[in-house]
């Protein structure tokens, strides 16, 4: 039996692992922290649950495909249940609700532009379009040519690649709430709407299209979920046990040095950090220079916050956007010249307003977000300034007094992304979908210098987010397998 080893415990190392050993591979996962679950760790204290990384369960299809490759089903492990509404956008002088389904969205439309709602429909039906190419067909290759992206399906889309989802948008819809709203879910893919292709309006669909969900008990059930298959399968893994060495000899992986000794395999794979694991190797075996690394154009890191409330809050929804600033601003800060945001945008999760396991009785649970460059100075100061900005904004805009609420904060920033997932620059979500970094533009799953080496998640193929790290896991387990068989 071939063995593989597998560092990192995140969403596409925990699926390359199931992969593998469903294929007959023997598979030891080595996990730094004391928990599986890479970035979508959880953080219990004082009766209140966080998801401490993804708390959005967009596109259910593709954890009902993970989960049906094994003949399991999404409901043997976790209770999902659709949100209405989805999420609500608070700007300067008004609200924009965004319900489960597409009527009561086109009603919102049409009620700050109207005929939006034409426009609207015309742009959700080619979005789906959009997603069933690139669900089916584009994001299931692996990113080793460039002949992967040409379908007879994606030539006629060729123009998409060269046009922005930013131009797409602003062509039908004037109002600036509107163009918000629909720019919005691009922002999961770490770049700038004016700057992704407009073939990715997909998110839209996504978004507008299959909802918005919510796994009872919060977002690290879907990592119980996925352990527990692992487990069944006879994946062995290893906690506090983090990868100091990835050994080579000949230019052929030979394993892993774990806390002092050495553990042989004939494949390894790498679900951490790309720029890291590439650390591992000894110089001569790395693919990419610092200078390539540097280069590149990473979504955003955060800064976040996790609140105990000691009531529940008003005029809030489980998911809210806070866009009562300029958005093109702080996009500008994010990616154009990297600062601590002026006046940032941010975004506040509040599982416990449906789901009541999520916190204390009449108490809130929050998780607040802003996005911000990676490679930030992080200080306790600048955690504080912004932390009293936020929710000087926030007490505005839901019209109600929270700070002498507030049990306890525990905050999380760059040095935290680089401490305790080795993050490069302290990015929180991968390498942006950009038209330079689409598809075999992007990191490689294959090591070019070393034999049977192998890397998967949001730095590679097909990029950040859960549903495309589930996908890369798959993608480099079928890489290995088929190398098996040649």
């Amino acid at each position: 039996m071939k063995k593989v080893i597998v560092i990192g415990s995140g969403f596409s190392s925990l699926s390359a692992s199931c992969y593998l050993a469903k294929a007959g591979y023997e598979v030891e996962m080595f996990e730094k922290n004391d928990t599986v679950g890479g970035r979508a760790r959880q953080l219990v204290k004082d009766g209140f649950t966080f998801d401490i990384g993804p708390s959005w369960y967009w596109m259910p299809d593709i954890f009902d495909k993970f989960f049906a490759d094994f003949n399991k089903k999404t409901s043997d492990y976790y209770q999902l249940d659709k949100l209405n509404p989805a999420y609500k956008i608070f700007f300067e002088d008004d609200t924009i609700t965004i319900g489960d389904c597409m009527d009561n969205i086109c009603a919102e439309f049409e009620r700050i532009e109207s005929g939006s709602s034409e426009h609207l429909r015309q742009f959700i039906s080619e979005a789906q379009e959009n997603y069933d190419i690139a669900i089916n067909k584009v994001v299931l290759r692996p990113g080793l040519s460039p002949l992967e992206l040409v379908t007879k399906e994606t030539v006629l889309k060729v123009d998409q690649f060269f046009k922005t989802i930013s131009q797409q948008v602003r062509k039908r819809f004037k109002n600036p709430k509107l163009v918000s709203t629909l720019e919005f879910p691009v922002l999961f893919l770490g770049a700038k709407p004016s700057k992704t292709p407009s073939f990715y309006n997909f998110m839209n669909f996504a978004d507008f299209g299959l909802g918005t969900w919510h796994p009872k008990g919060g977002m690290y059930e879907i990592i119980k979920a996925m352990k527990s298959v692992a487990e069944e399968l006879g994946v062995t893994i290893h906690t506090n046990s983090p990868a100091t060495h990835i050994l080579v000899s000949d230019s052929e992986v030979l394993g892993i040095r774990s806390k002092g000794a050495n553990h042989l395999a004939d494949y390894v794979v790498s679900g951490a950090d790309y720029h890291h694991s590439e650390t591992l190797l000894d110089k001569k075996y790395r693919q990419y220079s610092e200078e390539y690394w540097d280069k590149k154009t990473y979504a955003p890191s955060s800064l976040l916050f996790y609140i105990g409330f000691d009531k529940k809050l008003k005029n809030i929804e489980h998911h809210n956007l806070f866009f009562d600033t300029d958005f093109e601003k702080h996009a500008q800060e994010i990616y154009d010249n990297p600062q601590w945001p002026s006046n940032p945008l941010f975004y506040a999760n509040f599982p416990s307003v449906t789901d009541a396991s999520m916190a204390p009785k009449d108490q809130e649970t929050g998780f607040f977000l802003v996005p911000i460059a990676p490679g930030l100075e992080d200080t306790p100061q600048l955690r504080t300034q912004y932390f009293d900005i936020v929710m000087d904004r926030f007490e505005k805009l839901t019209h109600q007094s929270v700070k002498n609420s507030v049990i306890f904060k525990e905050s999380f920033c760059v040095n935290d992304f680089i401490e305790q997932y080795n993050s490069y620059k302290g990015n929180a979500y991968g390498l942006a979908n950009t038209l330079r970094q689409t598809a075999f533009l992007r990191p490689n799953l294959k090591s070019s210098k070393v034999k049977n080496l192998f890397f998967t998640g949001q730095l590679t193929v097909p990029g950040p987010g859960v549903p495309p790290s589930l996908i890369s896991g798959k993608l480099v387990a079928d890489l290995i397998i088929k190398e098996v068989k040649k």
